[in-house]
């Protein structure tokens, strides 16, 4: 694989310090450009972070501290010439994120994208690499609508729904019916750490803005079809959701309820989770994780503490298969959320990409 010149939109936030992270030595992507809001614009990297440098236990990397920023709204151009592609991971109004990758996707600099934005444009792939790699073809049409040859916006999906999709994903062949599904998300999705929170220390809030409607209807668009140049969402199953921001540094997990139509057996079940491997496997993607799905026997596993960082942070954990008195089963799941459920999901989205082609 050749080596591929990167960009990071929004370089300063939690996730692109965990993109820069990601990044430092990786085998095919090389950071050649960073850029933030025009607070930060024209200063160093170390500078314009500061403080705010969220991961205590892994420094900076070096090379990238005194890269100088760019403007991420006023610098397009500049950086779309300086890169292959861009990592877009920007704080921003929906509506002014969608024009911002929209720009940058037309001045021919292809966006993998860590934000909202765009989850329901229907022509821009949402890729959990492992289930759903056959909605890049869509790309083709994104492209003819926007007049580009080589610029595009593909995103990845919300953190939460990573904890729970890919382990009902291989189950789907038991037709799922009914799902319900509550998570337990951890405060670094919102960006946070504990120093900067104190108020979620020994807490639990019930509501995180927008997010049941996500967890409900985004899992509808990754089962979706290609037609006509766009994805259609799926109509079943099924979904309901609640959701909860709790005192956890890190890792969402997820309490799932699943009704089927053809009543598997726990054999069954464990059979499908143990034997799934998707694309990113097959092609030896440098963050795909060897077993993506990992099955726990002991009863009070998964644990964030314990299992989030399972194959560098990119598996999804589960355990606690039990049949269920109101549904047919119930189970515990797990992933690292700005890992495999954010920044981690996305650079392995752009190793995807980069391995068929997209970015040529």
């Amino acid at each position: 694989m050749k080596e591929f010149k990167v960009g990071i939109i929004g370089a300063t936030g939690m996730v692109g310090q965990r993109f820069a992270l990601l990044l430092a030595d990786h085998p095919w992507f090389k950071v050649t450009a960073m850029a933030a809001s025009s607070r930060s614009a024209g200063k160093t990297y170390r500078d314009a972070v500061g403080s705010r440098w969220a991961f205590k236990d892994q420094p900076m990397p070096e090379q990238f501290a005194d890269i100088v920023l760019m403007d991420a709204g006023k610098d397009i151009e500049k950086m779309a010439a300086a890169v292959d592609f861009c990592f877009c991971a920007v704080d921003m109004k929906k509506d002014e994120l969608r024009a911002l990758e929209e720009a940058y996707a037309k001045a021919e600099c292809p966006i993998v994208s860590n934000n909202s934005a765009h989850r329901f444009t229907p022509d821009v792939p949402m890729i959990i690499p492992e289930l759903n790699p056959e909605h890049l073809e869509v790309i083709a049409s994104q492209r003819k609508r926007l007049g580009t040859k080589k610029g595009f916006i593909a995103v990845k999906s919300n953190c939460s729904i990573q904890s729970y999709v890919p382990a009902l994903h291989p189950l789907r062949e038991f037709g799922i019916k009914t799902v319900l599904a509550c998570t337990y998300q951890a405060i670094s999705g919102a960006g946070k750490t504990f120093e900067r929170w104190p108020e979620m220390v020994d807490n639990l809030i019930p509501y995180i803005g927008g997010e049941e409607e996500k967890s409900e209807q985004e899992p509808l668009k990754i089962w979706g079809k290609v037609e006509n140049g766009e994805i259609v969402k799926a109509q079943s199953p099924l979904i309901t959701t609640q959701c909860f921001r709790v005192a956890v540094s890190d890792g969402h997990t997820a309490a799932v309820f699943v009704k089927f139509e053809k009543k598997p057996t726990v054999e069954q079940i464990k059979k499908a989770w143990a034997e799934f491997s998707g694309e990113p496997q097959a092609l030896g993607l440098p963050h795909a994780p060897k077993q993506f799905i990992h099955y726990f026997e002991e009863p009070d596993r998964p644990q964030a503490k314990l299992d989030r960082m399972l194959e560098g942070g990119m598996a999804v954990s589960v355990g606690r298969l039990r049949e269920d008195t109101l549904f047919d089963y119930k189970f515990a799941c797990l992933s690292h959320n700005t890992l495999r459920g954010a920044a981690g999901g996305a650079v392995e989205l752009a190793e995807l990409l980069a391995a068929k082609g997209y970015f040529d």
